[in-house]
């Protein structure tokens, strides 16, 4: 009863802050906020099943979807105004009032007596008791139901399938492409070439270098470019001589004709013939 009466008026402001927000993502927010509020009265119910219900699939799922697909299509503040069913002012009137006689009828029953209590129906516990309801005395209706959802599926997804206008690429048509943009444009034919300058280096703000000893442009991000982040090929070339020199390595074959100095040494001699 504690948590009814701090919970009550929460439900009823989330629920009057739907109707009167302006932005369909706050009125979502505080849809959740009514939701999980009435999963924690069905908790103090003791109906565990239904609480968790509440909880993963309403207020986790079906409302996180709603709150994803207005972030991603969007939904201005003067669309929500605008009725584009015919009659949907009445109708919401109609089904608020039967609402409201149906809540009214319940608590009545309840008040007089006339309703069976939680303690008889959860005396061979909840979740028995649901399974026993749902497939006995309900379960024309609870298949039709499942029967219903799946096929609001297939619905959705024969709605949302599109017929494609052009063929679909092909390698060898990709390829054809890439030579049209290159005759055109002057586009590179092949994958840009990977950052990096030396074999111990392949960070992404270094440039790899062209056969003339340049940096290649086209190797490094354009936002690390505009950003004034990347690395200097000669300056990378300094710092690596100066590691060179601080190891006591000799300079790379590769430049003047050395081998580092480790490779000098004679290898020992092995014993025993070879093949």
């Amino acid at each position: 009863m504690v948590a009814f009466w701090i919970l009550a008026p929460i439900m009823v402001i989330a629920a009057l802050g739907i109707l009167f927000v302006r932005k369909a993502v706050h009125a979502a927010l505080l849809l959740a906020v009514v939701m999980i509020s009435l999963s924690v009265l069905y908790l103090t119910l003791e109906a565990p099943f239904l609480f968790a219900v509440q909880i993963i699939v309403y207020t986790g799922a079906i409302l996180m979807l709603f709150l994803f697909v207005l972030m991603l299509v969007g939904v201005d503040a003067s669309d929500s105004v605008v009725e584009t069913i015919p009659g949907q002012r009445a109708t919401a009137i109609v089904g608020g009032v039967f609402l409201g006689v149906l809540l009214t009828v319940g608590l009545g029953q309840i008040s007089l007596g006339t309703a069976v209590g939680l303690d008889d129906a959860n005396s061979g516990g909840n979740i028995q008791a649901l399974a026993n309801i749902l497939f006995s005395k309900y379960v024309f209706a609870f298949e039709t139901t499942s029967a219903l959802l799946i096929t609001a599926a297939v619905g959705a997804m024969v709605l949302a399938h599109r017929e494609r206008l052009t063929p679909k690429a092909t390698q060898r048509s990709l390829a054809a492409q890439r030579l049209v943009d290159y005759e055109e444009s002057g586009a590179h034919l092949g994958p840009l070439p990977p950052p990096g300058v030396y074999a111990r280096h392949n960070a992404v703000d270094t440039p790899a270098l062209l056969p003339d000893g340049s940096p290649a442009p086209s190797s490094v991000s354009r936002v690390l470019t505009a950003r004034g982040t990347v690395r200097s090929a000669p300056a990378e070339a300094d710092a690596i001589e100066q590691i060179e020199e601080q190891l006591g390595w000799a300079p790379h074959a590769g430049r003047d004709g050395a081998v580092p100095a480790s490779t000098t040494e004679e290898a020992p001699a092995t014993g025993g013939d070879h093949e």
